[in-house]
């Protein structure tokens, strides 16, 4: 690797706010702020809004939309396609007969 040209990597603490959760890693990203952390050592730390320990998708909080019932609720409202398409399909051979006007 070229010299000069990489960010310095080092210890980071990334705090999620919203879960009080904090969790030590290596990262090229710096913060004015420190903490220090359980071993003693003083570490730049991080402020994140969302991680795995407060998003809905980790936490098995999230919630599983209904699309088959938007689906059909969809076709209920607007046919379905298939339909339609057969019936556009009928009328264009009829005009192509001569027979649809």
């Amino acid at each position: 690797m070229r010299e000069g040209i990489h960010p310095a990597y080092g210890p980071v603490v990334f705090r999620d706010r919203a879960a009080n959760h904090a969790f030590l890693t290596g990262s090229t990203m710096t913060s004015e702020k420190t903490i220090e952390w359980e071993d003693g050592n003083t570490y730049p730390v991080v402020d994140v809004e969302i991680s795995d320990v407060s998003h809905p998708f980790y936490t098995g909080t999230a919630r599983v939309l209904d699309t088959a019932g938007r689906v059909e609720r969809f076709e209920r409202r607007f046919g379905r396609r298939d339909e339609k398409r057969a019936d556009s399909r009928a009328d264009s051979r009829a005009d192509e007969r001569g027979g649809g006007r």
